[in-house]
Order: C-alpha cells, then structure tokens, then sequence
C-alpha cells in the first residue's frame, strides 16, 4: 500500500508489517481500489499507476535501503531473539529454583516456612522426624476489608522434641492485631517453653504456660497499638481504618485458635469464636468452645465484672462485640479478656486431621460436614500425607463457604495427622 504526504510516500506491506517512508513526488496517477485479501474481509488500498504488489514493494524497498540500515534491522532482531531466548532460561531457571524450594519446604523441619512463601534454612532438617503435611487458605471473601491472619510454623520449637504451630486470627476493627498475632505469637510461646527448660513441656503445665503467652501477647498489642496503627509513624498504612474510629486504636482486636501439635499431645489454647476440630476414626472432635456472650459461664463472668449482654443483631459486650473474648479491644476491659481455654489431647493412631477455621466457615457449616469435605478430599489423594490432598480441602471448604454465603472473611487450615505408609508398615511389622 502507498500513501501519499507532502511530498513524500510511504510504502507499506500489510502481511509484513513494514514501513519505509523515502522522498518521491505526488503522482497524478492515483486511484482507490478494494482488493481481496482472504475470503470475507478487504481493504481499501491506494495504487500508483497499475497494481502494485506488496511484494514487489517490499522488494525495491529493500534494494533501497542502505547497508547500515540493514545491519541495524539484523542486530535488532537478533538482540529480540536474544532476549527471548535469555528471558526462556531464566524463566525455566525459577521454575527449577521454585521446585527445588518446594522440595526444600517438605523435608525440612526448620521452622522457618511460612505458606505464601519459600524460605531455605540452611540449619540442616531432623533426620528421623517430618513434619505433618498441611493446607492453608486464606480470603476475603464478601467482606469489605482482609481481617483474618495466619500462622504455619513447623518445628518451631528447636530445643527440644518437635513441636509445630498453627494459628488462625480473626481480626475485627482492622487488622494489624490480627497480624500482630501472625508475626508474634509463636514467638512467644517459644520463650515460654523455654522458660519450662528442655524437652516437651508436661500436660499440666500447657494451661499456664499458654495463658502467659496470650497475656503477653494481649499486652504487646496494646502498648503497640499506635505504631501497628501507624498513627504518628512514619510508615503509616494508607489501608488501616483506625483513623476513623480513635487515636488509640482501642476498638481493634482479634481472636486467637492455637494449635501446637507434638508427638504425643495436641495443644490447642482458644480466644474467641475461631475453632479448632480434630477429625478422629471418622467423627469430630471438638478441642475448642466458642467464646460468646450468651454463653452461660460467659454471661456470668461479665455480669460478675459488671458489664451487661445487649442483644443486638445477636448477644454482643455492651452491644458492640460480638465474642466475649480476645485479644486487643482495650475499650472492653475488664469485660472482654485475653484469657484463653487450653485443651490438651493424646494423640492417637485414630488421629485423621486437625482443621483450624476463621468464624467465617463455622457459620455456615457444622463440624461434622467440615470433616466429611476433608476426608473425602483424602480418600480421594493418591498418597499419605499429602500437602496437596490438605491444600484441596481447604480450598474447598473456602468454596462451601462462600456458596452458603458466608459474609465474613474465611480462613481454613487442614493438618494431616496420618501416619506415613512407611510408619505404619513397619508399625505392623513389629
């Protein structure tokens, strides 16, 4: 095709793609003319004298053109094919690295593995001890804002034998006590095992040493809630809505369901309506209570501390809470406490899993349908202990969740407790 400008053409080839303007005066001879190119679409091209074909166009174009210009087109093509192929051997270079680290990620016990991400420790693993396979999701949902948090840390306890931690926090008000909760908790809980000296701390000292750490952790939440606010901080969250209530943040807080899982016992330590379900020889158990208002001893509890139950849309803690315990809400105390329930369970050959939840699946769904989506997600695995079968089930339970519409943030957490086919062969065995 040829177009006309002010004393110029341009030559340009439509199945080529190029476009070469070079001087030449406006021809007399010009005329429109639609030629078809493939069957059920046409152009409009301007022809010059007699039909001329693009690719005698091409061809005196490039007769034309001078050597530099060539070279400049060739090295420009072979930098593009360059940076292809450079760009396919980096891409298959991370796709290689991501693999390697997700290797990485299931041998090691480290402690240091957080879903969502790939860490290499360079400690080297357990020899003898693997951690339980597990799934984690995590969404908004129909909720305005993200809310919940969550934490994963296997074998996060390196002095003696190996214990893992899993954490679910709903946060309510904003977030940043709910992620507080993520980044601290366990720290805590560390130190208080470390307090307790090495090896596995006794069943009876779990309750106290758990109620120390959310007592800590209650307390750091509210000393720091004007820098997890970022109110007079430099690095201020644009997305925090704290603003819009007070200053100090005193309305935000969060629930805690934690779960330290060991060889021989399951801890779990609840604040809040957040739950946590251990599956066992196909029935659940229940190894949390929801902590709400209208529940009876809780009713007491803040009766005694001389606040009052509103029913509104619900019991709520003067009308505003719709839990009776938590961690933050500083405008609630001595009302709402941080003081957890602590179960310790035997663990037994029975054990199938242990689910985690936000309020958001537990809303609209019992315990007992909650365990028949996971076990049949891991009927239906090909191998024991797989992080895949855990990721399904929790993907799934989100899905059920949000289709018996669950208006709030849903967080799930499967842990598989089976033992390994090995494991249980050679238990067989002897």
């Amino acid at each position: 095709m040829a177009t006309r400008g002010q004393g110029h053409r341009r030559v340009i080839c439509p199945r080529q793609g190029l476009s070469v303007a070079r001087l030449a005066p406006p021809s007399p001879f010009m005329r429109r003319r639609r030629v078809q190119f493939s069957p059920g679409s046409s152009v409009a091209l301007d022809l010059e004298m007699a039909e001329i074909c693009c690719d005698v166009a091409v061809a005196e174009v490039a007769k034309e053109a001078s050597v530099a210009s060539r070279e400049a087109v060739s090295r420009l093509e072979r930098r593009r094919r360059m940076g292809i192929r450079r760009f396919r051997l980096v891409a298959d270079a991370g796709d290689q690295a991501a693999e390697a680290g997700r290797k990485r990620r299931r041998l090691s016990c480290s402690g240091e593995v957080a879903v969502g991400e790939t860490r290499l420790s360079l400690e080297p693993p357990r020899m003898g001890i693997e951690r339980p396979a597990f799934g984690v999701v995590s969404i908004c949902g129909r909720s305005r804002d993200m809310e919940d948090a969550f934490s994963v840390r296997p074998d996060f306890d390196r002095t003696g034998p190996t214990h893992h931690f899993f954490g679910v926090y709903d946060g309510h008000g904003c977030s940043h006590v709910a992620g507080l909760c993520r980044d601290r908790m366990h720290e805590l809980v560390e130190e208080e095992m470390l307090r307790l000296g090495p090896g596995s701390p006794p069943p009876e000292a779990w309750a106290g040493l758990m109620k120390r750490s959310f007592s800590l952790m209650d307390s750091l939440a509210v000393a720091r809630r004007l820098e997890a606010a970022g109110v007079g901080s430099s690095r201020a969250n644009p997305r925090c809505r704290c603003e819009l209530q007070t200053l100090k943040c005193d309305t935000v807080g969060s629930t805690a369901v934690v779960a330290v899982v060991g060889l021989s016992n399951i801890v779990v330590a609840n604040c809040g309506d957040s739950r946590a379900v251990l599956c066992r020889g196909g029935a659940p158990i229940p190894l949390s209570s929801d902590h709400k208002p209208d529940r009876p001893d809780e009713l007491s509890r803040i009766e005694a501390a001389g606040g009052r139950v509103i029913y509104w849309q619900g019991a709520r803690v003067l009308g505003v809470l719709a839990m009776s315990r938590a961690i933050g809400d500083g405008y609630l105390k001595p009302y709402v406490t941080s003081e957890p329930e602590v179960t310790v369970t035997e663990r037994s050959e029975a054990d199938e899993f242990l689910l985690l939840g936000s309020d958001g699946l537990w809303d609209v769904m019992t315990n007992e349908m909650a365990c028949d989506v996971v076990r049949t997600c891991f009927d239906r695995a090909k191998a024991l202990n797989s992080d895949k079968a855990c990721s399904d089930a929790a993907t799934l339970l989100a899905k059920l969740a949000l289709a018996r519409h669950s208006a709030d943030n849903v967080t799930v957490v499967v842990v598989d407790l089976r033992k390994p086919a090995k494991s249980l062969q050679e238990s067989t065995c002897n």
